[in-house]
């Protein structure tokens, strides 16, 4: 993937975590995508539901869609172009899911009322836990990185 004008150099270019992280790991980012894929559309949509700044928000934009993460889309008739996530995109799902199940056992005080994911049956959506060939649960003391 060739980097777009204007954006920093990869952190660590053989690691596809800090790629990753290069790509989408400020705040900013990580919200659009969360309400992306909550249902904003449009750059009001993003502004009313983040707070951020609107040249903030259009940097980020810029860059998701540089980055290929997030398109513009011709709107209905009458109305200005909308956003969408892009399938690289919607691939994110289950890293905003293990954000948002870690948050919801680590970032509240017991009782503290939050938002909660659930399907389309109203069941609660939680993040599954990566298991090994075996069906053993991973974890970071029983795994390892390769070079491959």
């Amino acid at each position: 993937m060739s980097e777009p004008v204007g954006l920093p150099q990869w952190t660590d270019p053989d690691c596809p975590v800090a790629r990753t992280v290069d790509l989408v790991g400020d705040r900013w980012s990580m919200l659009i995508i969360r309400d992306a894929m909550d249902g904003a559309r449009t750059f009001t949509d993003f502004q009313k539901r983040t707070g951020i700044a609107r040249n903030m928000l259009a940097d980020r934009l810029r860059r998701l869609a540089a980055y290929g993460l997030i398109e513009q889309v011709d709107a209905p008739p009458a109305k200005r172009k909308h956003y969408e996530l892009t399938p690289a995109g919607e691939e994110l799902f289950p890293v905003i899911l293990a954000l948002r199940s870690w948050g919801e056992r680590h970032a509240f005080a017991g009782g503290e009322k939050h938002s909660t994911l659930v399907d389309d049956g109203g069941e609660r959506v939680t993040a599954p836990v990566p298991v090994g060939s075996d069906g053993a649960p991973l974890t970071s003391r029983n795994t390892r990185v390769a070079v491959v």
